[in-house]
């Protein structure tokens, strides 16, 4: 077998159903994403599900000695420009408002994070055809 031959890559969808602290789910994805990603594998994308959805809350703020998964995820989806998709009945559910929705309720400002985006589960089932492989993380 020739040395030099690249193994192929993968297309890898991840649906996350936990929030960044109720679990070590969303770190979990979060590492295995980037660690994909460090091997030349593209994430197709992200789709944040059920408590999932705590991922993409703007004005999330843990304290200073804990890392800021929404953060995190806004600055790697800007980084490797990452689909980060939010289910928007589990966001509707939980109070969580893109600037649309928030201005149609009179909310000053929207509570979606930087880099993620509403919408439904069309989103996941697409990207459970196009990618290699789904994987779901779960408390």
């Amino acid at each position: 077998m020739d040395s030099t031959h690249t193994p192929p890559t993968m297309k890898f969808a991840i649906q996350i159903n936990s929030g960044p602290y109720q679990s070590e789910s969303s770190e979990s994805a979060y590492q295995f994403v980037r660690a994909a990603l460090r091997k030349g594998h593209e994430v197709y994308r992200v789709f944040f599900y059920y408590d999932g959805i705590d991922n993409a809350f703007r004005y999330a703020s843990p304290p200073d000695d804990e890392k800021s998964m929404v953060q995190r995820w806004s600055q790697l989806a800007r980084r490797h420009d990452i689909d980060l998709v939010v289910c928007i009945s589990a966001a509707q559910r939980r109070g969580l408002l893109c600037i649309e929705e928030a201005r149609r309720v009179g909310k000053v400002d929207p509570d979606l994070a930087d880099g993620f985006r509403i919408s439904g589960l069309g989103q996941l089932v697409e990207a459970a055809i196009e990618a290699d492989r789904l994987l779901v993380f779960s408390a």
